[in-house]
């Protein structure tokens, strides 16, 4: 059964700060990459569970995207009674240790 991926404000507001860092609107590169991180992020629909918990916190998983040194972490929750994914945070993988207390 497929699980409904929600995007939060905070990782929208991510998704938009990253589109400009990357210059995705002027850069076919960079836009095909972009569209490859969001449909990751969507294909999280069917198997949210095949990505590793967060060193962090257990209870959070993240995905990995792209290739060192531009590597992106998408940090999520599983919510398994509603059958729902909840993406909280995109961040660059080479960026400090996450503090999560305000995530959950």
């Amino acid at each position: 059964m497929a699980y409904l991926v929600n995007i939060t404000s905070r990782a929208e507001r991510d998704l938009a700060h990253l589109y400009g860092e990357i210059n995705a609107e002027h850069s076919d590169a960079a836009l095909k990459w972009y569209r490859g991180l969001k449909e990751a992020i969507l294909s999280l629909e069917d198997n949210p569970t095949r990505c590793p918990a967060t060193p962090e916190k257990k209870e959070l998983r993240h995905l990995l995207y792209g290739h060192k040194p531009h590597v992106y972490r998408v940090i999520f929750r599983v919510l398994e009674k509603q059958k729902q994914v909840d993406v909280l945070h995109i961040r660059h993988g080479a960026r400090r240790k996450l503090k999560t207390s305000h995530l959950t």
